[in-house]
């Protein structure tokens, strides 16, 4: 049953920083879909080759009409190696309700650089990248057609061409850098490192202006040198496609730390307006504390933000952060599914606008991360992570099985012998299907493609008197 919205998206002419105590969803929730834990790419189901890890983030290109869900390192933690890829899926939506179903991978794209696969491996020497990769946001390019994705471990900037292969490398900003006070850089851990971005926190979110010329990284969390423990102010990174250079950075002041603090994707709405998924480590997941859960999107602009590339945000030097609404355009906890026992899972981390429906409504989906729901011990066995989705608290009763196997299981808690039935399974992959009326996304502007240089476009008269828009090289 859809619940109605109580409220609309409010604030957009506000400067500065504003929270709200009161959280107000401008969209309707329409369904949802779990998908098997245990479903494969095309390479098969094989963990540390095939089982999709789901998603990190998801794109949709209204260009060639393409759902695309991005999995992360993979289920080693960075310990074991796993070639690093992407999913193109297909799924039903009604273009009336906006109801999903039938969701389907198409094709496994792996990246590559050179033809070595790019690897979730943690970087060995820490302080030198190599083909380490950590993906975790997603855009694709309306003209060429090629992915850029962000990644942690740099934290990075690729972009791939459409089989995956490695095009380009974006210039990290140098403030960025994870590294010690020596300035040598461990892009593997924070161990020595006093400034940069923090382990395991560096580019999550990723859009792209609707043109395609400019980029938007967004760190999940403040940097180490800004903000004791865990800072509350964010930077989003602004890059210019054409030249692979950073020409601004902007700073976003996140949700108190008891609620959030940690952002999951970033979605462009227009060219300097964007939607924000702030989230904490809460809910159903492999190894989550199952406690109040927020997963909030919110809808933020740059116009009139202080580029803080030379600004320590830390330090008193006045800037103004990007503007934040006070109200939450979504909230992702505030529907579950019987699938998991009305629970919210953990990770809520990825986040698109659709296809328009019917009614010229706007369609939205968001995607969990079940880190393949797989976890290891200290040597690095791996084992399945099985739910009872009934329980108080499903992980702390979770039951933990090698690789594969329906023995030799025991419980997570205590490690007793625990004998796996019909009432657990592997934790689903989650998708929510949204809509939102013209008027809450009123200034969208949808991706488009741009006539490469060296081409006029010109207007023809067609048959009946129809303009017909071409294009034609010029030679000189």
């Amino acid at each position: 049953m859809m619940k109605k919205s109580t409220t609309l998206l409010a604030g957009l002419a506000l400067a500065g920083l504003m929270q709200s105590s009161r959280a107000q969803a401008a969209t309707v929730f329409v369904n949802g879909l779990a998908i098997p834990g245990g479903t494969g790419d095309i390479h098969g189901t094989s963990v540390n080759d095939g089982r999709v890890g789901f998603f990190s983030d998801i794109y949709y290109d209204q260009i060639r009409n393409e759902w695309w869900g991005l999995s992360d390192r993979g289920p080693g933690g960075g310990t074991l190696s796993y070639d690093t890829r992407v999913q193109r899926f297909t799924l039903d939506i009604n273009p009336a309700s906006g109801a999903i179903s039938n969701f389907l991978i198409a094709d496994t794209v792996k990246f590559t650089s050179g033809g070595t696969p790019l690897n979730g491996i943690a970087p060995n020497p820490t302080n030198v990248l190599g083909t380490s990769f950590d993906p975790e946001g997603i855009v694709v390019h309306p003209t060429t057609g090629h992915l850029y994705v962000s990644d942690e471990y740099g934290p990075s900037l690729y972009e791939f061409d459409r089989s995956g292969g490695l095009v380009r490398t974006f210039a990290t900003p140098g403030n960025l850098i994870p590294r010690s006070g020596a300035d040598v850089p461990n892009f593997a851990d924070d161990t020595g490192n006093v400034a940069g971005k923090r382990t395991n926190r560096g580019f999550e979110g990723l859009a792209m202006s609707p043109d395609g010329q400019y980029l938007y990284a967004m760190l999940q969390s403040a940097m180490l040198d800004e903000g004791a423990g865990n800072g509350s102010i964010n930077r989003i990174v602004k890059f210019d496609n054409q030249t692979g250079l950073a020409v601004a950075q902007f700073a976003y002041q996140m949700e108190a730390a008891s609620q959030g603090r940690g952002i999951s994707a970033l979605v462009a709405v227009n060219d300097h307006e964007f939607l924000v998924l702030e989230r904490n480590n809460r809910g159903v997941g492999v190894g989550a504390e199952f406690a109040t859960a927020n997963k909030r999107v919110y809808r933020i602009d740059v116009t009139g933000a202080t580029d803080v590339s030379a600004i320590d945000l830390d330090s008193g030097t006045p800037f103004t952060p990007v503007t934040k609404t006070a109200s939450v355009f979504m909230n992702l906890a505030a529907n579950t599914l019987a699938a998991l026992g009305n629970k919210t899972p953990e990770k809520w981390e990825g986040l698109a606008i659709g296809p328009r429906l019917n009614d010229n409504s706007f369609f939205l989906l968001a995607g969990t991360d079940n880190d393949y729901s797989v976890t290891q011990n200290g040597s690095g066995t791996q084992f399945d992570v099985y739910f009872r989705f009934s329980d108080a608290d499903p992980y702390l009763g979770s039951i933990q099985c090698p690789l594969g196997e329906v023995t030799g299981c025991f419980f997570t808690t205590g490690g007793s012998s625990a004998t796996l039935t019909g009432e657990y399974a592997l934790l689903p992959g989650v998708l929510h299907a949204y809509t939102a009326t013209e008027s809450d996304l009123a200034t969208y502007v949808a991706p488009y493609e741009v006539p490469e240089p060296g081409t006029s476009v010109f207007l023809l008269a067609g048959l009946a008197g129809i303009g017909v828009l071409a294009t034609r090289r010029r030679t000189a």
